[in-house]
């Protein structure tokens, strides 16, 4: 797939993820009163921005280039350059009328871009800010002799330029959403690793707080390794484990449930005093539970379950374990 074609399915994976269509364009412009005699008023500057449009990003990246923050994004002077071309041309693409789902794509594409380079979303306004104060003060020069003409136009321009702002916000956002999402799979991942120890025994230890959204994903990947490797026993060491509520504690409950419905037992190891006592107070059912408390003797109980047993050998020899 050539690149052209990759990124148009790209722009037209965000239009539809963020549910933007025709009718949604018109309901935005709608809102916002942005209306054909608005779109006309903007083609009538077209040619006075194009005049100053130089000088405006002239003057927008020297004030972006007179802060450290903003200034860290365009070291590179080709880079820098290459930024000032793109950015005349998004400024002269206000004034040509024609805001269509193409337009909508093209704004996507620059929040997109700006977004991907970590421009923090303050910056991102605040050059809008600058590039009002900057074309509202020029068009007013243009229409000294009618204010209330160049009023009418400035507004035209406020609106859309919002119209934009809101498209840029909105990719920011849609791909901040994206990259959480991809973080938390890695997470579920890592953050509770179910290990095999021995044929028909796993052992899963959580380390760290547990939310209500890690303990469902805990339950979730343990029941898929408890089919997957057909376990009989499953040892859930919580030492690591610092705090828990009563909807964690009864996310564990359930948890234990459901993997004895599927032929596995659960062996809670590790659990701390004070846990064990907030887990007393809020009555929490541990009829159905076996505790112990560390993990070696949660894994000695589960051999036992299993039907192992360690046969010790000699000093220095730690022998071999058989399976009665």
């Amino acid at each position: 797939m050539d690149a052209p074609s990759s990124r148009r399915k790209e722009w037209a994976a965000l239009l539809q993820s963020l549910n933007i269509d025709e009718r949604e364009i018109q309901n935005r412009k709608e809102f916002l009163e942005f209306r054909e005699e608005d779109e006309e008023r903007l083609k009538e500057i077209n040619n006075l921005a194009a005049a100053y449009a130089q000088e405006v990003i002239d003057a927008f990246y020297s004030h972006v280039m007179a802060f450290e923050e903003t200034r860290a994004f365009f070291t590179d002077p080709k880079v820098l350059e290459r930024v000032k071309n793109s950015q005349k041309q998004y400024f002269l693409r206000l004034t040509q009328g024609h805001y269509d789902e193409a337009y909508v794509e093209n704004r996507l594409r620059v929040g997109a871009v700006h977004e991907r380079i970590s421009l923090p979303i303050k910056s991102y306004l605040g050059m809008y800010n600058f590039y009002l104060r900057a074309v509202g003060a020029r068009i007013f020069e243009r229409y000294k002799e009618a204010p209330e003409k160049a009023l009418e136009r400035f507004l035209s321009l406020m609106k859309l330029t919002f119209f934009d702002m809101g498209l840029a916000i909105e990719t920011y956002i849609d791909s901040r959403e994206r990259t959480i999402g991809q973080q938390q799979e890695a997470i579920k991942e890592l953050s509770t690793p179910v290990l095999p120890f021995r044929e028909g025994i796993l052992i899963l230890p959580i380390v760290g707080m547990i939310d209500s959204f890690r303990a469902s994903q805990l339950t979730e990947q343990l029941l898929r390794a408890i089919r997957d490797n057909r376990a009989k026993v499953v040892v859930v060491d919580i030492t690591g484990v610092p705090y828990v509520d009563s909807r964690v504690a009864s996310h564990l409950v359930q948890t234990v449930e459901a993997a004895r419905l599927m032929g596995s037992k659960v062996i809670i190891s590790g659990v701390a005093p004070d846990i064990a006592l907030t887990m007393v107070t809020l009555g929490i059912d541990l009829g159905r539970i076996e505790t112990v408390g560390d993990m070696l003797s949660g894994v000695e109980r589960a051999e036992q379950l299993s039907g192992y047993k360690v046969i010790r050998g000699p000093a220095g020899d730690e022998g071999e374990p058989d399976q009665a």
